[in-house]
């Protein structure tokens, strides 16, 4: 565990293999000032997780903010049933062996909505993922929206793959075959980015890579030129 600033935190997990990379996991917690936790992106659960949370607060929301990112939701449903579990339509379809209590692409005035902001980030057939945003400590978070590894976990060939895909750090962004999905939905994307960019974020964290804890906005005008 990790604190990035008053009320959040983050834990990280071991690595996934996906698309014949080791992708590195993370989770972001938030303490809302309910005193209840938002718990972003569920990692593999271990007793050692368990413990630092409960030093924490109550775990009350779980959220999956794609549909690539549920792989761990039974086990942290399992150990605490009261949970309230949230995702977007395309995770909610896909995993129809759980019971969600709502979907990220309702437009509604969301129990965290005083301590969290988000922004659906759609325009693309291929995937679309809900962006969050922490006032309180200015940190913007994202899932698979940016990624920025550093490579060191990664074989020569493998960081070759990564710098050709765009998800090299420091240069990190949204991977190539997401960002060509976007093709006819551009001028969707850049509304959501506009949002993005306007909350002003002071970090960024994201499940995959190095988080940005300087020049937040300078890197993601970089990383978003795509874009243009």
């Amino acid at each position: 565990m990790e604190k990035l600033a008053d009320g959040i935190w983050i834990f990280n997990g071991d690595s996934v293999q996906f698309l014949g990379l080791p992708f590195s996991t993370r989770m972001t917690v938030v303490r809302l000032t309910s005193g209840e936790l938002w718990v972003h992106s569920p990692i593999k659960l271990s007793d050692s997780i368990k413990a630092q949370l409960d030093g924490l607060g109550r775990v009350k929301y779980l959220i999956a903010p794609n549909h690539l990112h549920h792989l761990f939701l039974p086990e942290w449903i399992a150990f605490y049933p009261n949970a309230e579990v949230y995702g977007t339509n395309e995770v909610i379809k896909k995993r129809r062996d759980i019971s969600f209590h709502g979907s990220l692409n309702t437009i509604q005035d969301w129990a965290w909505g005083s301590d969290i902001e988000q922004e659906l980030f759609s325009g693309s057939p291929l995937m679309e993922e809900c962006v969050f945003y922490h006032t309180g400590s200015g940190t913007l978070i994202v899932t698979d929206l940016v990624e920025n590894f550093s490579g060191k976990d990664f074989t020569y060939w493998q960081r070759g793959i990564a710098k050709c895909v765009g998800i090299l750090a420091p240069n990190g962004k949204t991977p190539l075959d997401w960002r060509l999905s976007f093709i006819f939905g551009k001028s969707d994307a850049r509304k959501h980015f506009k949002r993005l960019f306007d909350w002003c974020p002071k970090i960024l964290v994201m499940s995959h890579g190095e988080i940005v804890r300087e020049n937040a906005d300078q890197f993601l005008a970089e990383s978003f030129k795509w874009l243009r």
